[in-house]
């Protein structure tokens, strides 16, 4: 691939053969907007475990700019795709188009953080004068890395919308889709945040939290060193329960919420709901600089809107008490509209080897951006919060 006079790209197929502190001096140079899913322990983890890898469709192929003082200026986490399992962003309609037309769509390339929809950084950059040319210089590298292993394509998504506008500039294609977030308006408790909400809603959720716990459960919330073994083993359990149904196979193994409890339990908010002493339910956070990221939910019991409490009522709560920004659920999901969560533009980027699919794409992306921008805009209509007097919400 093209070099820079004053810089190198190396493709590494282990993370582990990268600095931990140069890449996230790269990743999460603001402490305020910590990214947990960017950084390298996180990445690790899932490599450790052995949840991405060769066997799982996913392998390493992560892209490191260097200066010539030997200072690593940018990352890329990117993977060889064998499939599309595990990237929220779904590309099903153009893997057929490759294969009307004989053309062979896997494998392919992602940078992604594997099995998590959330937005961050994803061609990340150490601050300074470089760095906007040092983001030309990757994502051209990522390009000519697909063309190098004789991919289809390449995929960049989740990522800020800064970059999806500067590199849509140069050529990428440009998808959008959206989420569900929850936005901390200086809210002083729950109660607060109810108290903007239209009478209606309010008492919808009031009954929700109610009902949820009706049957004698109770919630502990767990941080840190709080988070036991035995914890993680109930967690498990309901979480491959959801996997089974939702998936198939769980994307996680039972090694990689270890390994996460150990180099990162300081991040992870765990949420279980128990029945007497027996932990029936769960879902767990990741705490970032100024959010809160909702991952996984999983149960062995069902009672009426205890997923509602268990993820979405005890997050506001957490980013409410704890002064964070907002609180991002994860992909999908209208329902949480009625509980606060408001609609957000998600972004990816995309680049095929074959001009004349890349073209067809293209055309078929700007049509789809209409649509989602048109959706977010019926959505917001629906929103939960009191109307001023000329209709619009207040949030």
């Amino acid at each position: 691939m093209d070099q820079s006079p004053t810089a190198k790209i190396v493709v590494h197929p282990s993370i582990a053969e990268i600095s931990p502190d140069q890449w996230d001096a790269c990743a999460n140079p603001d402490t305020h907007r910590y990214n947990p899913f960017v950084s390298h322990a996180f990445l690790k983890v899932l490599e450790d475990a052995g949840c991405v890898g060769r066997a799982a469709g996913w392998i390493p192929q992560h892209l490191v700019l260097t200066s010539v003082d030997g200072r690593i200026d940018g990352v890329m986490p990117c993977y060889i795709k064998t499939h599309s399992r595990g990237e929220y962003v779904f590309d099903h309609a153009f893997a057929d188009a490759y294969h009307r037309v004989g053309g062979r769509y896997y494998p392919k390339l992602q940078c992604a953080v594997p099995f998590t929809p959330v937005p961050g950084p994803r061609i990340m950059l150490r601050p300074g004068p470089a760095a906007d040319a040092n983001e030309k210089l990757l994502a051209r590298a990522a390009t000519q890395l697909a063309e190098q292993l004789d991919l289809s394509s390449l995929h960049i998504t989740f990522l800020e919308e800064g970059p999806w506008q500067r590199l849509g500039a140069q050529g990428f294609l440009q998808r959008t889709d959206k989420q569900f977030h929850f936005a901390n308006e200086g809210y002083t408790s729950f109660d607060d945040f109810l108290g903007r909400l239209s009478s209606r809603k309010r008492k919808a959720i009031r009954k929700e939290r109610a009902a949820a716990l009706a049957s004698g459960l109770s919630i502990e919330r767990l941080t840190g060193s709080d988070i036991t073994e035995a914890h993680w083993d109930a967690f498990y359990e309901f979480y491959t329960d959801t996997g089974n149904r939702k998936w198939g196979t769980p994307y996680l193994n039972r090694q990689c919420f270890s390994l996460l409890g150990e180099r990162l339990g300081d991040q992870c908010f765990l949420v279980m709901a128990k029945r007497g002493t027996t932990y029936i339910a769960g879902a767990l956070n990741l705490i970032g600089g100024d959010c809160l990221f909702g991952r996984y939910w999983g149960a062995i019991e069902h009672h009426p809107f205890l997923h509602f409490e268990v993820c979405y009522y005890q997050a506001i709560d957490y980013a409410i008490e704890h002064g964070l920004a907002r609180v991002e659920a994860g992909a999908q999901g209208q329902h949480k509209l009625a509980r606060g969560y408001m609609p957000a533009t998600t972004y990816s980027l995309h680049w095929f080897a074959d001009p004349g699919l890349s073209a067809a794409v293209e055309q078929y992306l700007a049509s789809e951006r209409r649509h989602v921008e048109r959706v977010g805009e019926v959505l917001s209509e629906f929103a939960p919060f009191k109307k001023s007097a000329n209709g619009d919400n207040h949030y």
